[in-house]
């Protein structure tokens, strides 16, 4: 089985920045062949794509985070996200999820996913 871990939520004013990084475990897939994202989740909203990684190195993000946040790959198993200029409405549980393919923006797309971190930005 594929384990992914997300780690470095936190609390954060407005304007700040945090790093989320994304450690991945397990022994039958290569990583090196995995793209790698994140998603994050309001209450009483659905999970939307913020940004992901192909096994390429191609980064895609969404256009309201474009420019603050950049996602990066350390290594084969761990992918971080790095937040900048963060505003209120960034607040919401960040998921880091993985695919044996291309990245794509839809959640069901993904084979795996881990638990969340929380970020909550303050005005």
């Amino acid at each position: 089985q594929v384990r992914l871990v997300e780690s470095g939520g936190g609390l954060v004013q407005a304007g700040g920045s945090l790093k989320l990084s994304c450690a991945a475990s397990g022994r039958t897939f290569d990583f090196n062949t995995y793209a790698m994202a994140w998603f994050r989740r309001t209450p009483g909203k659905e999970r939307e794509f913020v940004g992901g990684i192909s096994w390429s190195g191609t980064t895609y993000y969404v256009d309201s985070v474009k420019g603050r946040f950049t996602i990066s790959r350390n290594n084969a198993v761990t992918v971080n996200l790095q937040m900048n200029s963060l505003k209120p409405e960034d607040t919401a549980l960040y998921y880091c999820v993985a695919r044996r393919a291309v990245v794509a923006t839809a959640w069901d797309e993904y084979d795996y996913w881990g638990q969340g971190t929380q970020v909550t930005v303050s005005s």
